[in-house]
């Protein structure tokens, strides 16, 4: 089967400025936060399992090859539809040259331990932005009975069956929130997950869960209780709208002006992001499918710090920092998740903006325009707020290494062109 993203690593973001933002778009599906770990899920039971609201990304794409190499007949059956087939016999090992290219790779461990008793799945790989270690992973994994340890690169785990267990996580991390769920739905026992990510990605995968015939309590709260059954069975199911896009349409809205409705979203699944664009002057209200947006004067900056969910999320920072760039007055923004993620401030300083960074925080002078520039993305979020950026630029913004935007977003360009903005994905000197 052919790649459904359908994306190339050459081209680039062609930006211009233009005039504020209107119109209606709908966000795509949570494919990279959500859908790929309920990819990963669907292993845990013989059977077919159905995925709607799946858009193609690049990511999307590696774990396709992910799930085949384990034994699992992965096929579209619908525009955003996804059929997994993990009947098997499975093979429990998730190799090197896939499981480097994507972190969210490391989501098989979980299941394939719960249900194959071991497990060969290759470090992880995925955006450069700091240290990410599987401390909590392991540690958890084995709390529950599984020994592991890592050999040549991989990481080897076994067990006869994990037992319930009540674990409690040093950070509240979102991948150990996610393997540690996924290995005890089918775990003798009961089990406790205690600084438990609350993220809304982790109750979608819970309610996805419960669907299979797990028995999972407290998702989206700092404790989740999980009651072991013997067998799952295999559903269908919607994941969720893709937030942080809706959060990025938000941030464009206020970087470029206007007013937009934005369906597909929840609000309350924005609820921080939307309190700290209130306190900058952006106007953001229910709508039946959605929310809306207004943004009718120059923002004024006020300071972020990142935190992990329901606080501000590290991924909506270098939006954020985008979007001071073009506010009136300075911010600091601090970010307390990971060690490594302004290394994009380089590039968008090459547009005009006065950003510097020392460590975990930066200081965002907002100035009164940006100048359109060759700039190069770095990683998913980065290369959209470089995007971003382009809307408030005077000329034309090229973003290079468009492919790790394609990572995230399934189709950035267009979702922005729907508001009447002039962006364009470029290939070989040709718009898509």
């Amino acid at each position: 089967m052919t790649s459904r993203s359908d994306r190339a690593s050459d081209g680039w973001f062609l930006v211009a400025a233009g005039e504020p933002l209107s119109g209606t778009v709908r966000v795509s599906g949570a494919t990279k936060n959500a859908g790929l770990k309920q990819m990963a899920a669907a292993l845990l039971t013989p059977g077919v399992t159905v995925l709607r609201n799946l858009d193609p990304v690049v990511d999307l794409d590696v774990m396709l090859e992910v799930m085949r190499a384990i034994g699992a007949d992965v096929s579209w059956s619908g525009e955003s539809e996804l059929t997994i087939d993990a009947t098997g016999p499975l093979v429990p090992e998730a190799p090197y040259e896939l499981v480097t290219q994507l972190r969210a790779s490391i989501n098989v461990l979980g299941p394939l331990l719960a249900r194959c008793g071991q497990a060969r799945v290759a470090m992880p790989g995925g955006d450069n932005i700091g240290s990410r270690k599987l401390d909590m992973h392991f540690r958890g994994l084995e709390t529950m009975g599984a020994e592991l340890e890592v050999v040549h690169g991989f990481i080897e785990a076994r067990c006869n069956r994990l037992c319930g267990a009540r674990i409690v996580l040093e950070f509240p991390s979102v991948g150990a929130t996610e393997n540690l769920l996924t290995a005890s739905v089918l775990a003798k026992g009961s089990s406790v997950i205690e600084n438990a990510a609350r993220e809304p990605e982790i109750s979608d995968l819970a309610a996805f869960l419960n669907r299979m015939g797990a028995r999972i309590f407290g998702a989206g709260t700092a404790t989740i209780e999980v009651e072991g059954v013997e067998s799952l069975r295999a559903v269908d199911n919607d994941v969720m709208g893709d937030r942080i896009e809706a959060g990025t349409l938000l941030m464009a809205c206020g970087i470029a002006g206007g007013e937009i409705t934005i369906e597909g979203t929840r609000l309350e699944h924005l609820d921080m992001v939307v309190r700290k664009l209130g306190d900058m002057g952006l106007a953001v209200a229910p709508a039946p499918e959605g929310l809306t947006a207004r943004c009718e004067h120059r923002l004024r900056a006020v300071d972020v710090a990142t935190l992990p969910y329901p606080g501000f999320a590290t991924d909506f920072m270098p939006l954020v920092v985008a979007l001071l760039a073009t506010a009136e007055g300075s911010a600091i923004v601090t970010e307390n998740v990971f060690d490594n993620r302004f290394g994009f401030v380089d590039e968008l300083n090459r547009m005009g903006a006065d950003v510097r960074n020392e460590g975990r925080h930066a200081v965002v002078r907002g100035v009164d325009h940006l100048s359109g520039a060759p700039v190069r993305a770095q990683d998913v979020r980065a290369g959209a707020a470089l995007v971003l950026a382009g809307l408030a630029a005077e000329g034309e913004t090229r973003v290079l290494d468009p492919h790790h935007v394609d990572r995230g977003y399934p189709d950035l360009a267009g979702k922005l062109q729907a508001l009447g903005a002039p962006v364009r994905r470029m290939r070989e000197g040709v718009g898509e």
